[in-house]
């Protein structure tokens, strides 16, 4: 990556409801993952602890500042990495309700890295049949290897298998040149939005 003047943004979001988690453990470790390559600056979003702040909402104008924020934090991510455990051959519920929030063309040509935990080596294309058509939706730039765990990758709510860290890192490593790209082409409209603002500020 080219020298940034900033390190990259990666928000991490759990579909998990339930605390510990498995898949909260999963996306922290994808996130560390890219941390270990890339100068970043991580934030997570657990379903667990917003959950109760979307509430019933039918509009973003309903809801709480606290849940306007994480939306605004994943609008404005550099990465999304997104993990749901598999319910009924699908993401949570409340997974695709906050999503049903972001607004539509906030996440064009974001990269996103797609994972997903399930009980069933079965519940692996979760991620080609449910998640990716989601972020198809958004124009969103899907990595495009994802990251499936099973329950048996895990030992006390932590990742146990090497089997599955070797996954990790190999998802990691596909999506590097595709998630450099786009931040440095992303830095490259901030600088020229910047400069743009300094020639007006200073013809004012």
């Amino acid at each position: 990556m080219t020298t940034s003047s900033r390190p990259l943004r990666v928000v991490a979001v759990s579909g998990s409801l339930t605390s510990p988690s498995r898949t909260t453990a999963l996306v922290e470790a994808i996130a560390e993952a890219f941390g270990r390559v890339l100068p970043v600056e991580s934030h997570l979003i657990t379903l667990h602890e917003l959950g109760p702040h979307l509430g019933g909402a039918l509009t973003r104008k309903q809801l709480p500042q606290v849940a306007e924020d994480e939306l605004q934090r994943i609008e404005n991510a550099d990465l999304l990495v997104v993990a749901s455990p598999v319910y009924r051959a699908s993401f949570t519920g409340l997974f695709k309700y906050l999503f049903d929030f972001v607004d539509q063309y906030a996440l064009v040509d974001t990269p996103v890295l797609l994972a997903a935990t399930g009980g069933s080596e079965r519940h692996a294309l979760i991620i080609e049949h449910q998640l990716r058509p989601l972020f198809g939706f958004f124009q969103s730039l899907a990595l495009p290897v994802g990251v499936y765990a099973h329950d048996s990758d895990f030992t006390d709510y932590r990742i146990s298998d090497d089997g599955l860290a070797d996954r990790i890192e190999k998802a990691v490593g596909r999506a590097l040149p595709l998630v450099r790209s786009s931040f440095e082409e992303r830095e490259t409209i901030e600088r020229t939005l910047a400069g743009e603002e300094a020639v007006d500020a200073l013809s004012d």
